[in-house]
This record gives C-alpha cells, sequence and structure tokens, in this order.
C-alpha cells in the first residue's frame, strides 16, 4: 500500500551568486541565475534582461541579484 504524506519539500534560498560566477553568453559577471529542469543557466544583467522572456516560462527558479549593480557599497 502506498502511503500519501502532505508534507512540503524542505525548499532552501539559492546561493548567492559571487564574482567568478560568469555569464553563459558573454563570460561577464553573472548577475542572473536560470534554474531549468535540464540545468541552470548564468547571465550577466544585460543577457537575462535580453532572455528573460523565454527562460521565465519554462524556468523552475529565477534566481535576480541585478539590484547589486544599483545599490551604494
Amino acid at each position: 500500500m502506498t502511503q500519501l504524506t502532505t508534507e512540503s519539500p524542505h525548499v532552501t534560498a539559492p546561493a548567492p551568486l559571487t564574482a567568478t560566477d560568469r555569464c553563459d553568453a558573454c563570460g561577464a559577471q553573472a548577475y542572473v541565475r536560470a534554474t531549468l529542469a535540464t540545468g541552470e543557466l548564468l547571465f550577466c544583467a544585460h543577457h537575462a534582461s535580453r532572455f528573460s522572456e523565454s527562460l521565465k516560462a519554462t524556468a523552475l527558479a529565477w534566481h535576480d541579484e541585478t539590484a547589486k549593480l544599483h545599490s551604494e557599497a
């Protein structure tokens, strides 16, 4: 007999992007991580903006840190 549970799986926050994370399109520093069923893609702000419309429809998660570009250090 199969037993059903109603507990939700434990969801963890995505790891922050670092200066070593690079855009898969051009090699610049990545500020966006798109998690797809087949893996992850990293993008700079420019390429994230360019591909966001098509990728957000199928992405499992969209981790956006582009606000770092506008924050004061």
